[in-house]
């Protein structure tokens, strides 16, 4: 099974995300079939990438047997004084390309192709800062698996649900704190340095640092998650579109349970320098899933 081709397509500078409901009384297979049709032979997008992707329980609704197992819609986190809002939709569409102008031409031929199916609720520009830095300076995605093993860290590997993907989308807001801190300080909160992203070891390796909080581990070994981030905003308010693949939806939960200190009380400081503004959780099929709710061809 072929997945979505735009879910690892590098190098693009310019994001758009959108995330839709859908329309009082429409069947959700007129949903699935609208966005297959964003990425079928006739797509009105041009020169841009697309994912597109169902809140869980609306994809095995339409196609049970396509669906990956035990996936759910997200739900608040909260761990002490952590905290992570739901804001769940029925569907998360994301255009990226290389300027400005085409991602905005394809973000309105994607809205004008759900019309009368589903309406937009939610809108963010995202872009890439200094290459592959997130608006805090530092590094982002350095725990991230190569090219050649992303694959298997974001699909389905076996199964009837194969090459699709869960995905995790949270739109954080950056607190002027962080910038406040000095720059060993600021390392200290990620566990890295800013530099080269070096991660900090012995007694420079907080509990509490945002590496040590997400990366998880069960049985020896580290949960890969596939993260494709972005920056989000302007000067006055700003911060980082988290979008994360994975496999199965386990991995994706238990980092944000860590992060709020749901497990062991133990928060990720950088939680204090920033807010999760948004959380939702989607399915991304595989290409051959959405190619069946097409109209057959005259």
């Amino acid at each position: 099974m072929i997945p979505q081709p735009g879910i690892f397509a590098l190098g693009t500078v310019e994001h758009c995300y959108v995330e839709f409901d859908l329309d009082a009384g429409r069947d959700p297979a007129h949903l699935a079939a609208a966005l297959a049709a964003l990425l079928g032979p006739d797509t009105p997008l041009v020169a841009t990438n697309v994912v597109v992707a169902l809140r869980p329980e609306l994809w095995a609704a339409v196609a049970a047997g396509s669906a990956p197992p035990d996936v759910r819609s997200f739900t608040p986190i909260r761990g002490g004084d952590a905290a992570m809002p739901a804001t769940q939709h029925d569907t998360w569409v994301w255009i990226s390309g290389a300027s400005r102008d085409t991602v905005f031409d394809s973000a309105l031929s994607a809205i004008r192709g759900l019309e009368g199916v589903a309406s937009p609720a939610t809108e963010v520009t995202g872009w890439a800062y200094r290459r592959n830095r997130d608006l805090t300076g530092f590094i982002d995605g350095t725990e991230n698996p190569p090219a050649v093993e992303a694959p298997a860290a974001a699909l389905v590997g076996d199964g009837s649900a194969q090459g699709a993907s869960v995905v995790l989308v949270q739109q954080w807001e950056h607190l002027p704190s962080f910038a406040a801190l000095s720059q060993t300080e600021q390392e200290a909160v990620i566990g890295r340095t800013l530099d080269e992203s070096i991660e900090l070891e012995g007694d420079d390796a907080r509990a509490d640092s945002h590496v040590a909080r997400t990366v998880v581990e069960e049985g020896g070994e580290e949960l890969a998650i596939y993260r494709r981030n972005t920056a989000w905003g302007g000067p006055t308010r700003h911060g980082t579109m988290f979008v994360g693949f994975c496999a199965t939806q386990h991995p994706l939960q238990v980092m944000l349970e860590r992060m709020a200190g749901v497990p062991d009380g133990v928060r990720d400081a950088l939680t204090r320098h920033a807010v999760a503004l948004t959380g939702a959780y989607y399915v991304a099929p595989a290409l051959e899933a959405l190619a069946r709710l097409l109209p057959p061809e005259e």
